[in-house]
């Protein structure tokens, strides 16, 4: 069957899904997006629930795809580095890489996935259905069941499923992917409340707006990220329960009080704490692994929904979209395209992937929450940056390959680890980075192997 004849559906038309529709829909085939919620475009969206995202390389790769870069940077703001609160009111800058053309953006979720539905309605081969809720999928009839706002409940045949439904998936679950051989959903101790921080009366922002904000207090942190229109959208990521806890903050003065004495510089620009913290959704934390993301040759589960991450390498969304990127790669390379094999083929190349990611962000929890407030591991990362400018070609500080190249997660994973233990080698009873063996350094960078920064 001709692709102009393949029907796709495609359940979530969220970033993931709105994205998987254009790059369909440019194939020539025949797209229908189902999607929960109602349709976004012209509201503004309910806060509290992560509105602000990180896009770097591996996302804007995937939007270029689909010729929505330029657009999609237009919605960003740039973000150098990280600048760190410390609870003397002091604070350190940390550039994320020595180039001054590597920085991330903070990008608004619903901004950015307006313009994709936007995209997405105006192309003639995709249909996009609002307030649509799965219900049950027929593998072996190739049907799915869909329930509208009303309760009204109808049937749509499908030859090509996806399910991109986020990490509650309904997709998921009627596949039969959620038993315990094949699925895991792991729940940090941890959630999170989003808080605003308002423009100053003269319309500038209140801090710096090219850095990620971060308070780093050991087993919490509060961030921020800026927004377009000068304010910055603060998360505080909080033990649910402990000494401090979410189970703790449960009047107006005992909050007060605690940001009063943990974040004194931050307190005085949230002239709406109260409001936004007992008000604002507590969110949760959470990773799910997948080892089965396909069934019956012709279903395939992408995005949140075979993989959710917790947020703290900025790569939930950027991974989602290099998962579409990758898809449509691998369609590329055959004309005649054979999707059980073709799916087959894309979990078993993305999940070491996902599964690599999901593990360094968890990592990165610490690092954020805890270490970037170390004074070792400011200088480790010092030293990382020089070895990069003395070893171009061996050693790129792993935060750089996941943000500013396209190198398999996996890949950067491993040579992670190398990468930390010649640091920690370096770094060893030294504590100034006038002291550090930079003949030794030479030595040990050049057994690690070559990088290209290629992908896949």
């Amino acid at each position: 069957m001709s692709r102009s004849k393949l029907h796709a559906v495609i359940g979530g038309g969220g970033l993931a899904g709105s994205l998987l529709a254009l790059v369909l829909a440019k194939r020539g085939y025949r797209v229908t997006v189902l999607e929960k919620r109602s349709d976004l475009r012209g509201k503004d969206a309910p806060g509290g629930r992560s509105i602000n995202l990180a896009l770097s390389e591996r996302g804007m790769y995937a939007l270029g795809n689909v010729g929505l870069a330029e657009k999609a940077l237009k919605q960003t703001i740039p973000m150098r580095g990280r600048l760190i609160h410390n609870t003397d009111g002091s604070t350190n800058f940390l550039p994320y890489s020595r180039h001054p053309h590597e920085f991330i953006r903070s990008v608004s979720r619903p901004g950015l996935n307006r313009l994709l539905l936007e995209e997405a309605s105006n192309h003639p081969n995709i249909k996009l259905f609002f307030e649509c809720s799965v219900v049950e999928v027929d593998q072996q009839e190739k049907t799915i069941v869909v329930q509208d706002a009303q309760g009204t409940l109808s049937k749509r045949s499908f030859d090509l499923l996806f399910g991109a439904d986020g990490a509650g998936s309904a997709i998921r679950k009627s596949l039969g992917l959620e038993s315990a051989d094949v699925f895991s959903s792991e729940m940090l101790e941890h959630s999170y409340k989003e808080l605003e921080m308002p423009s100053l009366e003269n319309g500038d922002f209140a801090m710096s707006p090219e850095a990620l904000h971060i308070w780093p207090r050991g087993t919490y942190m509060l961030i921020a990220l800026p927004n377009l229109n000068r304010s910055f959208t603060c998360t505080l990521f909080l033990p649910n329960d402990g000494a401090p806890g979410f189970n703790q903050l449960t009047d107006a003065d005992t909050l007060r009080a605690f940001f009063n004495d943990q974040f004194a510089d931050a307190v005085r620009l949230l002239p709406s704490l109260e409001h936004d913290f007992f008000s604002n959704p507590t969110g949760s934390l959470g990773t799910i692994r997948c080892s089965s993301w396909t069934t019956s040759g012709h279903s395939l589960l992408l995005g949140d929904a075979a993989h959710a991450i917790v947020p703290f390498f900025g790569q939930g969304m950027n991974c989602a979209f290099e998962d579409v990127s990758v898809l449509s790669e691998m369609m590329d390379q055959t004309q005649e395209i054979d999707w059980p094999s073709l799916m087959g083929a894309f979990e078993s190349s993305r999940i070491p992937n996902t599964n690599a990611i999901a593990d360094m962000a968890l990592e990165n929890y610490i690092e954020m929450r805890d270490l970037v407030a170390d004074e070792g591991f400011r200088l480790r990362r010092r030293v990382a940056l020089e070895l990069e400018n003395r070893f171009p070609k061996q050693f790129k500080p792993r935060y750089s390959l996941v943000s500013f190249e396209r190198v398999p997660y996996k890949v950067v994973q491993e040579t992670g680890r190398n990468q930390s233990e010649i640091l920690l080698t370096l770094c060893q009873d030294v504590t100034d980075f006038e002291h550090v063996d930079w003949t030794l350094a030479e030595q040990l960078v050049s057994r690690l192997p070559s990088l290209d920064g290629e992908a896949h």
